[in-house]
């Protein structure tokens, strides 16, 4: 057992207390003072420093049988999180050790060692480890390379483009030699970080027009990949730009994750018959055989300053909450993190 003299007694956790009904209110989460215990045989006690905010999680305050399972009422939700070891009782990990675990949503976690993996903070800032170097790095280098097939010379449209996924996406795709690549995205400053900051080819603001109408103007000449982050009117301009043999990674469609009603389908699809189109989702879970690959390359872009990478930090595990919903209204450039303190 690894532990230094003192632990702190308590620390505050986030719980679901009633399920959202279209979009969730602060209502819905209590945050909760528990005791903090040393960690059993084969567990390490982890004060985190950052956790992730993450669209997926909405759909885990849905009482519904899905890919993972929902949150319970009245207990922590959890996610993404890295932190440093405090205590430890298994003979890998040793106090200072930095970890990157799946028991966000509050200060301290215990954690069963099998589900901790080391990072390093000389590699890369601990907090992209949530972000370029993590899970939305991962999605957006498997969703673009394994299941859309990018191959050189394709024209690439991402949605969300300054989010977490997607702004990795575009910058992934001009590094692999895509022809051209287009962002939409929710705000003016948006559009202009992608364009001028991260080498998208074009950019738009969706709420400036249709969708389509902007898409067909930025993109001539068609689109081959399409990486879907948003769902609803992107996903049928996509389809009606795609060119013959296009593919499109379906990946969220966070346009309609708050609605009470069925969102519509696109209106053109039997345009994926004639232009025998491939539409593909992806859950990252389904790629860690790419993990190796994908730290060793996307490590060597951010170090080169290939790739860049936009992160909104919230502080204090106490705004947790608001971090989530400005997340979810699209408050964020790139990952949107909780800082922990310390």
């Amino acid at each position: 057992m690894s532990a230094p003299s003192a632990l702190p007694a308590t620390g505050r956790e986030w719980h679901l207390v009633a399920r959202p009904h279209g979009w969730p209110v602060p209502a819905d989460f209590a945050l909760r003072e528990v005791p903090v215990a040393a960690p059993a045989e084969g567990r390490i006690l982890v004060r985190n420093l950052f956790m992730s905010v993450d669209p997926y999680m909405r759909g885990r305050m849905n009482d519904v049988k899905s890919y993972i399972p929902p949150f319970q009422l009245d207990k922590p939700m959890d996610g993404g999180a890295v932190g440093e070891v405090i205590a430890s009782a298994d003979e890998r990990f040793a106090v200072g050790d930095h970890v990157l675990h799946g028991l966000g949503w509050r200060e301290y976690a215990d954690v069963d060692a099998k589900h901790a993996t080391k990072v390093d903070a000389k590699l890369a800032p601990l907090s992209t480890y949530l972000g370029a170097l993590g899970m939305p790095g991962l999605t957006a280098y498997a969703g673009l390379f394994e299941v859309a097939s990018f191959k050189e010379g394709d024209a690439v449209f991402v949605s969300g483009a300054a989010g977490a996924v997607g702004s990795q996406v575009g910058q992934m795709a001009r590094l692999k030699g895509a022809s051209r690549v287009i962002g939409s995205a929710g705000s003016d400053e948006k559009v202009k970080w992608l364009v001028e900051e991260l080498g998208f080819d074009a950019a738009f603001n969706y709420k400036n027009g249709p969708v389509r109408d902007q898409l067909r103007a930025a993109a001539p000449d068609g689109i081959d990949v399409y990486f879907d982050n948003v769902g609803g009117d992107h996903l049928e301009a996509a389809i009606s730009s795609l060119n013959v043999h296009g593919r499109a990674t379906i990946c969220g469609m966070i346009a309609g994750y708050n609605d009470t009603e069925p969102t519509p389908g696109p209106r053109n699809m039997a345009m994926i018959i004639g232009k025998r189109l491939r539409l593909q989702g992806i859950l990252v879970g389904d790629h860690a055989a790419l993990q190796p690959q994908f730290v060793q390359e996307v490590a060597g872009w951010i170090a080169s300053g290939e790739l860049k990478y936009g992160e909104t930090v919230v502080e204090g595990v106490e705004n947790g909450v608001d971090a989530f919903l400005g997340m979810l209204r699209g408050e964020n450039t790139g990952k949107m993190v909780v800082s922990l303190g310390g």
